[in-house]
């Protein structure tokens, strides 16, 4: 289970789209208006209590990217972070974006997370693949 608080009077609870949907829908609590090629901090009013031992991750509603050009960034909500979730959106297109209260304007996945230890070593083990980077596998 996990905890939601409405912190603002406008703020709507995180919603499933269906009932095998991976995120909760996350809603503004704000009308706002994002510009062209501008990025834009988005309230939800909601707090969340993660789990210890998992992570909020927020991820672009799939329509809003493809039909709106709106994206996310910055989507990290740690277990142990109570405050305010914001949604930070860019909108890569042209023409200026509106944000209404109640539009969902992002989604949450709750994962589990690994949380292992730092080791510094003088080298690390070999693979195949070795320091190829970017295109090395093909397409």
């Amino acid at each position: 289970m996990i905890k939601v608080e409405l912190v603002h009077e406008l703020a709507k609870a995180p919603t499933r789209g269906s009932a095998d949907a991976a995120g909760l829908d996350l809603y503004s609590c704000e009308a706002i208006k994002i510009a062209p090629r501008e990025r834009t901090l988005v309230d939800t009013g909601v707090s969340m209590a993660i789990p210890h031992g998992y992570v909020g991750l927020i991820w672009p509603r799939s329509g809003l990217a493809l039909k709106k050009g709106i994206d996310t960034g910055a989507g990290v909500i740690d277990s142990d972070y109570r405050n305010v979730i914001g949604v930070l959106l860019f909108n890569h297109t042209k023409e200026p974006y509106q944000v209404c209260i109640g539009d969902r304007i992002a989604q949450i996945l709750i994962q589990p997370v690994v949380m292992g230890d730092v080791s510094v070593v003088s080298a690390l083990d070999a693979t195949d693949r070795g320091e190829s980077g970017f295109g090395s596998t093909g397409r």
